[in-house]
């Protein structure tokens, strides 16, 4: 199974790249992981919602153009079902097993993801109503899917 993350905007502090390689490490044997950094769009600080759309828009295609056609995407958006981690190793379990073996999530940057990002989406996904750091989001949901893969295969957690 390959699972990737896509990611908008470079990873810029160190301990969360550690904790990301960590993951990866871990994820190893179990799974091809990848994640996928594409460039932010250099925007002011306040932007009109044109603006926005255009940025998000533009992202937007960064990402696509990383999605294989026959991925199963899964978008994190503020308005997405809440999943448990035994809920998110169901999911990916049943993707392996019945749906693809090509699963990849997608974290939009600071204004969220365009539309065409969402309706490529099969699903969607919600840590909470807290917003989080798209960069630490990331280490957050490597960390998931190293539990879901965990759970998956009946063996404990270690730190």
């Amino acid at each position: 199974m390959l699972i990737q993350i896509i990611g908008v905007g470079k990873l810029k502090e160190k301990y969360l790249t550690l904790g990301i390689q960590e993951y990866a490490k871990r994820l190893a044997p179990y799974i091809k992981f990848q994640m996928i950094e594409v460039p932010d769009e250099k925007a002011p600080d306040t932007l009109s919602e044109a603006e926005v759309r255009a940025v998000k828009e533009r992202e937007g295609e960064r990402i696509l153009a990383h999605v294989k056609s026959e991925a199963h995407v899964v978008a994190l958006a503020l308005d997405g079902q809440l999943w448990s981690s035994e809920e998110l190793a169901m999911e990916i379990d049943k993707l392996g097993t019945y749906g693809t073996s090509h699963v990849v999530f997608v974290i939009g940057g600071s204004h969220g993801l365009s539309d065409e990002v969402l309706r490529r989406a099969k699903q969607r996904l919600s840590f909470g109503r807290m917003t989080l750091p798209h960069q630490l989001m990331r280490l957050v949901l490597a960390e998931q899917i190293y539990r879901a893969v965990k759970i998956n295969r009946n063996e404990p957690y270690r730190l």
